[in-house]
Parts: C-alpha cells; sequence; structure tokens
C-alpha cells in the first residue's frame, strides 16, 4: 500500500446511486476540489427504490434523493452534478451506457476518474454487492479503456480523450491510499445530508466515517485516507 499524491485539474466520479459518491469517495472529492480541480459527480441511478417502506411514494423520494445529491454535492465543492436516470436495478453494461459515459468523459475532459470496483461481489460472507455497482463499474471500465481514447468508439460523441488515472472503490484489492485529511469533515456532512438513506443515529454515522478514514489513514501514516484500486493510463 503507498500513498498516492495526486493534484488534478479535472476529476470525474462515476457512480451508481446518488450517495454513493459520498461514502465511497467523497474525501477524495473534497480534497481534490480544495486543490483547486472541478470535480465533476455523474450518478446513474434515481434512487427512487431506496426505502424499506413499500408504501413510499415513489415521486417525492426520487425528488429528495436529488435534493440530497445535490446538496452534498455542493458540500464536497463539485462543480456539477447530474444523473442519468436509471431505475434502481436497470443498469446494464451495455452499449447505449458505454456511449454515454464515454460522451461525458470526451466532454468533461477529465485527467482522474473514480468509481466503483466491478470485480467486488462478496464481503465478508454477508453483503453481495449491488449489480448496479457492479454493471456501472464494468461500462466505465470499458468506457475508460479503451472507448473514449479511441476515435472509432462512438464517433459521434466528441474528440477522444485519454484518462490517466482510474480509482476503482469498494475494492477488494486496494494498493493506494489518498489523503483526504483535509476533507474527511467534509465528507461526514456529504453524507449526512443524504438523511433518507441515515438508518443510524448521526452521531454514530459520524464517528463510524471517521474512523473508518483514521484506520486507511494508518496504513501510510496520515490521519485520514480513502483506500482505491489505482490504474495508471499515463505512462
Amino acid at each position: 500500500m503507498k500513498k498516492l499524491d495526486l493534484h488534478p485539474r479535472i476529476v470525474l466520479a462515476v457512480y451508481a446511486h446518488p450517495d454513493d459518491a459520498d461514502v465511497a469517495a467523497g474525501g477524495a472529492l473534497a480534497a481534490f476540489a480544495a486543490d483547486g480541480a472541478l470535480v465533476h459527480i455523474v450518478t446513474a441511478c434515481d434512487g427512487a427504490k431506496g426505502s424499506g417502506d413499500p408504501k413510499v411514494n415513489i415521486a417525492e423520494l426520487r425528488a429528495l434523493r436529488a435534493r440530497e445529491l445535490g446538496l452534498a454535492a455542493e458540500l464536497l465543492g463539485a462543480a456539477s452534478v447530474e444523473s442519468l436516470g436509471y431505475a434502481d436495478g436497470d443498469v446494464s453494461n451495455d452499449s447505449h451506457l458505454r456511449e454515454r459515459l464515454v460522451a461525458i468523459i470526451r466532454r468533461l475532459r477529465p485527467e482522474v476518474v473514480l468509481g466503483p470496483d466491478p470485480t467486488a461481489t462478496f464481503f465478508d460472507g454477508v453483503y453481495v454487492n449491488h449489480r448496479d455497482h457492479r454493471e456501472l463499474g464494468w461500462a466505465l471500465v470499458d468506457a475508460v479503456a479503451p472507448a473514449a481514447a479511441m476515435p472509432l468508439y462512438f464517433p459521434d460523441s466528441g474528440d477522444m480523450h485519454h484518462v490517466d488515472t482510474l480509482l476503482l472503490s469498494g475494492t477488494h484489492e486496494p494498493d493506494v491510499i489518498v489523503d483526504i485529511s483535509v476533507g474527511i469533515e467534509k465528507k461526514i456532512l456529504a453524507v449526512l445530508a443524504h438523511e433518507s438513506q441515515l438508518s443510524e443515529d448521526p452521531e454514530w454515522v459520524r464517528n463510524a466515517v471517521r474512523a473508518r478514514a483514521q484506520q486507511a489513514g494508518r496504513e501510510v501514516g496520515i490521519a485520514c485516507g480513502e483506500s482505491f484500486r489505482h490504474l495508471d493510463f499515463s505512462r
């Protein structure tokens, strides 16, 4: 494990659900923004199935989660946030989604892209990684390498763009830690902005997010960190 020192000008985070970017990489996104980067957040799904209440008003929940996403993005210092509008559970790594992601990458032209590691499926015998995370993760990997950088892939989706760095979160094989010491408090606030998804006391959430970041930071001797699988395409 090593500390990864990056100072990108443009960063793109692509995740499945409205709260995923904040939970998985909110500290890194806040740190990049504080360092002067333009941070863009894209979510695939509208989050309207994110409730255990069978009687919930779907339209109201969809609108609520959109507001929570906007607030969280603002707290992290993001320059933009958008949703692709998929229903929860309907994401598939198909040509249409890859083309949409390639178009976004070519339009925003990020040096660093963050998203979920699609290879991580089972966690400690108690959790199966959500299908949306896995399907979106594969679509993002495929869009970054090689599609966005190759002119004959989706030629109507903008001028080709080469991404230097791909950071995959929620991975079983982390190899880098990003220092989020300057972003940890903003990450906590962003996670708490998703009130509709909180089943625990907010103070418990604060402590849990901070403790996890401190544990990751200890791996490389820093106060707080987030771990990722790192792919370097700059060489």
